[in-house]
């Protein structure tokens, strides 16, 4: 996904923003036949957000929380759908902020971390309609200028999180990172769609090199929490299809869909 030159900060026709907002992905959702392709619902204050796993997501001043719509997505598509996100996040970054390139991992299945510290979550909803056929909601939250002292957030809550001003010389403003996101997750959009083209050019496969090199995981122990189980192994990658590899005793791998993933 290469860069493009910098769109007009004059003209943002698909821009939705507001003062507060519970939860931008639930605003979008909420009002689905008013949004298109491409429109971006951004709130400096978002009181209610949710992570994975319906999780809260804690958003203090100097979180940009914005969600993204993609429409006329391929439904069979869309478990990688997270893991690219993860992507466009990164490569939005790096064009901004020069001095990260290199430098920003993913951590399956949807966080970008730099030094094994969250800089970035990421929550896709799909939905589905008449006019819009399968679409996915796509909500970011990136830690831009967070003070999470001054926020009041204990160290549970905060986690491993850092902020981007304090590994920036110089953080971009708002709307030059939603720009570069949108720029992004379009690109995405045409890769994830419904239209008819070979496997190999579809979905997450032109992806998979720059996902592996992207890997936080890869070669370290994990423990995957699941619905009735927690399964520990070794992260031996992603595969085709977006799925975590681990490999358990005996050298035999499993793939896992979903789950929570912690460093044992």
């Amino acid at each position: 996904m290469p860069a493009s030159p910098q769109p007009s900060p004059n003209h943002r026709h698909w821009l939705h923003s507001l003062d507060t907002c519970p939860s931008t992905n639930t605003w979008a959702i909420a009002r689905a036949a008013q949004l298109h392709h491409g429109d971006v619902v951004f709130t400096k204050r978002q009181t209610s957000g949710r992570g994975q796993h319906d999780r809260t997501w804690h958003a203090p001043s100097g979180v940009l929380t914005a969600s993204f719509v993609l429409d006329n997505l391929n439904p069979n598509l869309l478990p990688g759908l997270s893991l690219a996100v993860g992507l466009a996040v990164i490569f939005a970054i790096e064009d901004l902020v020069p001095e990260c390139r290199d430098t920003l991992r993913l951590k399956w299945p949807n966080d970008v971390w730099i030094d094994r510290h969250k800089l970035a979550g990421i929550l896709c909803e799909a939905t589905s309609g008449n006019n819009f056929g399968t679409r996915a909601v796509v909500g970011i939250g990136l830690n831009r200028c967070v003070d999470f002292a001054a926020a009041g957030l204990d160290a549970r809550a905060i986690g491993n999180a850092v902020s981007l001003h304090s590994i920036a010389s110089n953080v971009p403003d708002e709307l030059c990172l939603l720009d570069r996101l949108r720029h992004y997750l379009l690109q995405l959009a045409d890769m994830f769609s419904t239209t008819d083209r070979p496997p190999e050019k579809s979905g997450l496969a032109l992806l998979l090199p720059e996902l592996r090199r992207r890997d936080a995981l890869i070669g370290c122990n994990v423990a995957i929490e699941l619905a009735s189980e927690t399964i520990c192994g070794q992260a031996a990658g992603i595969d085709g299809c977006g799925r975590l590899l681990v490999c358990l005793a005996g050298d035999r791998i499993q793939a896992i869909t979903s789950g929570r993933v912690r460093l044992n």
